[in-house]
């Protein structure tokens, strides 16, 4: 049997190659991966109509390139929007689903803590970029986190697409349908990573939520880590081993560390 196939998503911020870069050496010459960055940054500005939509013609668009009539899908955050949705509307091309902490799972009956949380985010909306960012990651983390400071030095030039991009993403995530009934009948294994200090009231109730309509459901917390200091990019070799498993599950061969 060849390498794995996967296609990873990256999250609202990075580039997918320095989101995935660690974690693709991590893997190794087991898999097959293909960090693709979201169409959402293909030009200077979010493209006219844009939603988790394009993102999935994306996806599909590089399968074909490639051959692939089936492969695995991995999404952080915004990517795992776009994953859950690929998952919903093309779920026959899906070998397994892995979910970093999706920043969205669809119209819900949420608590009223992740109601509250969702309208911060919509006060996010008229800030000027300098204050957008910082506002961001704050509240995707728990009250007592302390996040790094601002890189010192100009930005790169990428990072002026960001504000625009995620605020293109909580416009989406108000309209876009994600069918619940669909989700419910993806058989194959899904494997969802959380950060024991990410802000529990957004990504743990995801994990929570989606936990009772897939399946094959599996949960794997990383106590230490957070939204924006990703398994895939502090902890990579550990977020590999757990994928080379639930790929190879996936695929109905041992895996390499399986009874380790």
């Amino acid at each position: 049997m060849g390498p794995f196939r996967a296609i990873l998503l990256p999250g609202s911020v990075l580039p997918a190659g320095l989101a995935y870069g660690a974690l693709i050496a991590a893997l190794g010459p087991a898999v097959d991966a293909v960090a693709q960055d979201l169409e959402l940054y293909a030009g200077d500005s979010p493209p006219e109509g844009w939603s988790l939509d394009t993102e999935i013609d994306g996806v599909l668009r590089e399968a074909g390139v490639r051959g692939w009539d089936t492969f695995h899908l991995l999404g952080y955050s915004g990517g795992g929007a776009a994953a859950l949705a690929f998952a919903a509307k093309h779920p026959e091309r899906l070998l397994s689903l892995a979910l970093l902490e999706p920043a969205w799972a669809g119209s819900w009956d949420w608590s009223p803590a992740h109601t509250r949380l969702w309208e911060d985010y919509d006060r996010l909306e008229g800030l000027p970029p300098e204050q957008f960012m910082p506002a961001f990651m704050r509240l995707g983390v728990k009250p007592d986190v302390v996040l790094p400071p601002p890189e010192p030095g100009s930005p790169p030039p990428w990072m002026a697409k960001r504000p625009p991009g995620i605020r293109a993403f909580l416009r989406t995530f108000k309209d876009y349908g994600l069918d619940r009934g669909r989700l419910a009948d993806f058989h194959r294994p899904v494997f969802f990573v959380l950060g024991g200090l990410s802000n529990p009231d957004e990504y743990g109730e995801v994990a929570g939520r989606l936990s009772k309509v897939f399946p094959d459901f599996r949960l794997e917390v990383f106590a230490d880590r957070h939204h924006f200091d990703p398994p895939h990019r502090i902890e990579p070799e550990r977020l590999a081993a757990m994928l080379l498993d639930h790929w190879a599950r996936a695929e109905g061969i041992p895996g390499p560390n399986a009874g380790a």
